[in-house]
């Protein structure tokens, strides 16, 4: 016994030193990670003023790249299973990430020789770069996650992702400010934009190699059972709030998603804002947002998912009518309504995040999350290219364009609005045992960067223990 002691307590001091050392090196990772995360998004300051500013893309062509980022969602639910088999999800992670920069290098590139008084070449220029680019973000995150919930104890998940989630934050609000500034100061020329490129893709190097150098090791967790495909099914059919809570994520995401993108757009083109004035609102929604979650999650725990995701959205999509009045000459109304927008949609994007953990039935988990992304997916692929079509056809036919985004603006809140009946149909039961649902909770990421909310770009979400 003596001569076994020494060795134990070794090993158990060497694993708390790596438990601590890949919670050192995973913060720092994610910190500067965080700028090229923010780009990959469909609307964010840099990808909206380069095709807004910079290469003056047709509003069908912006509708389209607008929607690769929801079709790369959907295709790793049919490679994913594959690459599990194929290496760890470390491995295939930092791979994809790699793979991820590699296509941002190349659009460094590419600027130099994309036609810019072609829009229509400039647009598959870019289309075919940004189909390639969001399927290997989706698939690195995909398997992120699964590496994390591999080594990170189910009882430090809440106090640890708390901490590094405040951070992110710090770090996306510094890009945000930083590239508007560089890009405006700059007059959107190309070497402008090459330069952010650049920058982000020497900090992800970083992120890349601590990754890498992490000393994580796998914990032995039991799980439930896994069901065949056919029980599962079987799970899923039965689980009616569930469904409901898919067809009503369908619409939601067709509503945020048909217009959103082009609210950035309106804010370029028509009230003449800079790169920086988007970079402060975006700051701006992120702040009162990241300030206001506390509450709501006081009340979400008090009340329940259903009635407090019904206020939060009525306060917000309520406000949002406001932008059909927005003009050059009043657009200072944005800084309130921004600020507004960041506080009270954060409780409707919270509230989500717990009623899914609710509604997932747990026999059959993986295909739910899997089911959820695919169909919601498709709904927000589809929206932006509608949108952008719909948009492009009432502006070439000559009228005011503002009167025709001031229209287009009034879709998102009825759509919004009227959804909400399927969301209070919903039967909240108890709370599952899911933590960090990274895979289903996908397309609210990818669409933070439309509604405003960039802190929640690469937010984990967690279901603290209680005490």
């Amino acid at each position: 016994m003596e001569t076994h002691a020494p060795a134990n307590g070794r090993t158990a001091g060497r694993l708390k030193a790596d438990l601590r050392q890949s919670f050192r090196l995973c913060t720092a990772e994610g910190f500067v990670a965080m700028p090229l995360v923010t780009m990959s998004l469909p609307v964010n300051v840099f990808l909206t003023a380069l095709v807004t500013r910079g290469l003056d893309l047709p509003k069908s062509s912006i509708g389209l790249i607008s929607a690769l980022p929801f079709i790369g969602n959907f295709l790793p639910i049919f490679v994913a299973p594959f690459l599990s088999h194929w290496k760890p999800p470390k491995t295939v992670s930092i791979l994809f990430a790699s793979l991820h920069l590699i296509t941002w290098l190349a659009l460094g590139v590419m600027l130099s020789w994309i036609p810019q008084n072609d829009p229509l070449a400039a647009s598959r220029w870019l289309i075919v770069w940004f189909t390639v680019s969001s399927v290997c973000i989706a698939i690195a995150g995909v398997s992120w996650n699964s590496w994390v919930q591999e080594w990170v104890p189910v009882r430090l998940r809440g106090k640890y992702f708390g901490r590094r989630n405040r951070l992110l934050q710090v770090s996306t609000l510094l890009f945000l400010l930083i590239t508007g500034w560089v890009l405006a100061h700059w007059d959107y020329a190309m070497p402008a934009f090459q330069g952010v490129i650049a920058g982000a893709a020497i900090l992800r190097l970083f992120s890349l190699r601590w990754s890498w150098r992490m000393p994580t090791r796998p914990h032995r967790e039991t799980g439930a059972p896994v069901l065949s495909f056919r029980d599962q099914f079987a799970v899923l059919r039965g689980s009616g709030s569930f469904l409901l809570f898919i067809a009503f994520g369908a619409i939601w995401s067709f509503a945020a998603n048909c217009f959103g993108p082009f609210y950035h757009v309106f804010m370029f083109e028509e009230l003449k804002f800079s790169a920086f004035d988007v970079g402060i609102l975006s700051t701006l929604s992120a702040l009162g947002g990241a300030l206001s979650l506390p509450a709501w999650g006081a009340l979400l725990d008090r009340f329940g998912n259903k009635p407090v995701m019904a206020f939060s959205l009525i306060l917000w999509q309520g406000m949002n009518f406001a932008w059909c009045f927005v003009d050059a000459d009043n657009r200072h109304w944005l800084y309130p309504l921004w600020v507004w927008g960041g506080m009270t949609s954060a409780g409707f994007v919270l509230g989500q995040f717990t009623l899914l953990l609710k509604l997932i039935p747990i026999e059959a988990k993986n295909l739910a999350i899997g089911f959820n992304l695919a169909v919601t997916s498709l709904f927000a692929a589809m929206a932006p290219i509608i949108g952008g079509t719909i948009l492009g056809w009432a502006l070439a036919r000559g009228d005011n364009p503002i009167t025709v985004y001031h229209v287009c603006f009034i879709i998102q809140p009825v759509l919004a609005l009227a959804g909400s009946a399927l969301l209070l149909r919903i039967h909240e039961t108890q709370a599952g045992s899911l933590t960090m649902v990274f895979g289903a909770m996908r397309n609210i990421r990818t669409l933070s960067g439309v509604l405003g909310l960039d802190f929640f770009i690469n937010y984990v979400f967690y279901r603290p223990g209680k005490r």
